[in-house]
């Protein structure tokens, strides 16, 4: 199973953290890390943690992402992922690209070879109809779009590259970038929302944010721990509320916890 990461300097732990999570699962793994500013000592540091996996470290230049907009957020390595089909070997047909905040509580395999049904991206979405509805509107796209959320994203590599145009999207950045909010989930929505098969976000991209949600909305079929650690695969710890900072709140921290013990 082909994995992708795209990190700077800041992520070594996480990354760690976060292919500890999947190798106690499935141990036949290949890696390939983005970056721009790794050092050799951080690379062997990953390399050394996990004997007997394969990495692939890929440097990108920073010069070809200079007009793309930034934010202590929201850092340049963000974009790689959209672009992840000229970056990665061609010999590639699919990859399973995850933000580093992530623990995975069950095997990846059912998600890496879910069917594409011809889609550019397998991917959840965390918005409701009416924040969908805003999105469109703010985009300027279809309000049947579903709105992506770019922290686990299947790739069609195969297809991805007969579409992927690195003119329109600097040209939509460039356009739009005074709307934008979330940067890269508002390109890829916009350009590829339309080409996403979206998957349920209970059991491939769980926040606790989502959570909350979901059983606020459902209150007669509430999950708990223990359905998700029977049912979820992956759990995500986006936005700023995640167990290893101070006033963390949530119940998902629990799958964090017995990773680091």
């Amino acid at each position: 199973m082909n994995i992708l990461f795209s990190i700077n300097q800041k992520f070594i732990t996480l990354t760690k953290m976060c292919i500890s999570s999947m190798i106690r699962f499935d141990t036949d793994f290949t890696f390939y890390i983005l970056h721009h500013d790794l050092s050799y000592e951080s690379q062997r540091e990953i390399i050394d943690s996990f004997p007997g996996q394969q990495f692939h470290f890929i440097f990108v230049t920073e010069e070809s992402f200079s007009s793309f907009p930034v934010s202590n957020r929201y850092p340049l390595e963000i974009y790689y992922r959209l672009f992840a089909s000229n970056l990665l070997p061609n010999t590639l047909d699919r990859v399973l690209y995850m933000d580093v905040d992530i623990v995975v509580i069950n095997s990846l395999r059912n998600l890496y070879y879910t069917d594409f049904e011809d889609n550019a991206y397998c991917a959840c979405t965390h918005v409701n109809e009416g924040l969908t509805k805003f999105n469109s509107r703010r985009l300027k796209i279809e309000n049947t779009v579903p709105y992506i959320n770019t922290g686990v994203l299947l790739m069609n590599l195969e297809k991805l590259r007969k579409i992927v145009n690195s003119t329109e999207i600097l040209e939509f950045v460039n356009k739009n970038k005074n709307r934008m909010i979330l940067f890269d989930q508002d390109v890829l929505t916009a350009l590829y929302g339309n080409k996403t098969k979206i998957l349920d976000y209970r059991l491939y991209n769980l926040s606790d944010r989502m959570l909350s949600l979901y059983n606020i909305k459902h209150p007669n079929e509430k999950i708990d721990i223990e359905w998700i650690r029977k049912n979820s695969v992956i759990i995500h710890y986006c936005g700023r509320n995640k167990p290893w900072k101070e006033n963390y709140m949530g119940s998902l921290g629990i799958f964090y916890s017995e990773l680091v013990q």
